[in-house]
């Protein structure tokens, strides 16, 4: 099968949408399958306002078609809701072309906390963008009723992964958690306002809080609590020996739609402390992790989890049942209905 994927979440960006994106075409390729991506680093570009390592992409909709159409492809997917895709969307619909999209982020929640504006009115454009999808790709059960909550209702169970060959409770630990005081507390992810890392900071919880990645609010952070350990991003087996050093993983963020980084740290044996919010409330069970309103209560509950039942329960997600339900959710194309020129 030939696929063309289109995303303005791309590399150098590190973050969730990029790995599963990247994962996800290797998986397919590994399968035999033709993956083309189109990206923000293939056209020009501007840096998004107040996330300049963003970059948006500069792209008419008949130059995006003209690379689809040339690829020839056998079903077009839509990742992200950028100008990428969104020029990509318009030749799909003025051409005809069924197309699938995902919704891998909560946008509303994120634009309104970047710009002080009501999340209910970024809702209508996610309902008028992914609204003539085939089916939209939603990593879990509770982003599934959210969607649905606002009209947008052709879902599809779309899961995530974990690299079970890097991400082990035997992976060594780093040389800074040697003299760190325990419990170690350990966030993983983009240092960005969206992630609500400010509350795990200030959680009233005894023993050591380590930072991994970076992003916009590092700086501010670092100011604001200087007892806290920055490490900067982590990668492969320096990440996965956090993850497996660490006491405790804890999830401070209110408005992602999953969060890989939590059963990654599950698979190398680390409970996860979190928010009873969409994401965790799909993942953590009471034997591998707590939820509260209270972080300090999440985290004291969490330590107290077994962690070899962590470790077994976070490799039962897999890149390649993650893969074969990518692939179940795409529409195919008929290839004589692919336009000629764009």
């Amino acid at each position: 099968m030939r696929i063309a994927i289109v995303t303005d979440a791309w590399s150098p960006q590190v973050n969730g949408v990029v790995r599963t994106l990247q994962t996800i075409r290797a998986e397919l390729e590994k399968m035999g399958h033709v993956v083309q991506v189109y990206s923000p680093d293939q056209y020009g570009s501007l840096p998004c306002p107040t996330y300049p390592e963003i970059r948006l992409a500069l792209a008419r909709p008949g130059v995006v078609g003209r690379a689809i159409a040339a690829f020839r492809p056998d079903a077009v997917h839509l990742a992200t809701e950028g100008p990428l895709c969104l020029a990509a969307r318009r030749w799909c619909l003025r051409t005809g072309l069924p197309f699938t999209t995902a919704y891998h982020t909560h946008f509303p929640d994120y634009v309104a906390q970047r710009t002080g504006l009501p999340a209910r009115w970024f809702w209508r454009y996610i309902r008028w963008f992914h609204g003539p999808a085939q089916a939209v790709l939603v990593s879990t059960a509770s982003v599934q009723r959210q969607l649905r909550a606002h009209g947008v209702s052709q879902v599809r169970d779309w899961g995530r992964g974990v690299d079970l060959d890097a991400f082990t409770p035997d992976a060594p630990p780093p040389a800074l958690f040697a003299d760190l005081p325990r419990p170690i507390q350990l966030y993983v992810g983009r240092v960005a306002v969206e992630k609500n890392i400010e509350a795990f900071l200030a959680a009233d919880h005894p023993g050591s809080k380590v930072v991994v990645g970076d992003g916009p609010a590092r700086a501010a952070l670092e100011r604001a609590y200087p007892q806290a350990r920055f490490t900067g991003p982590l990668f492969g087996a320096d990440l996965a020996g956090a993850y497996a050093a660490a006491d405790v993983f804890v999830f401070p963020s209110r408005t992602d739609t999953f969060g890989l980084v939590m059963i990654e740290a599950l698979a190398c044996g680390t409970p996860v402390a979190a928010y009873p919010v969409t994401g965790p409330v799909d993942i953590v069970t009471p034997d591998v992790g707590a939820l509260s309103g209270r972080l300090e209560d999440a985290i004291a509950s969490a330590l107290r989890c077994d962690r070899a039942v962590c470790a077994a329960y976070g490799r039962r997600f897999t890149w390649s049942a993650s893969a074969h339900q990518f692939l179940a959710g795409l529409h195919p194309i008929e290839v004589e209905t692919l336009p000629q020129r764009a």
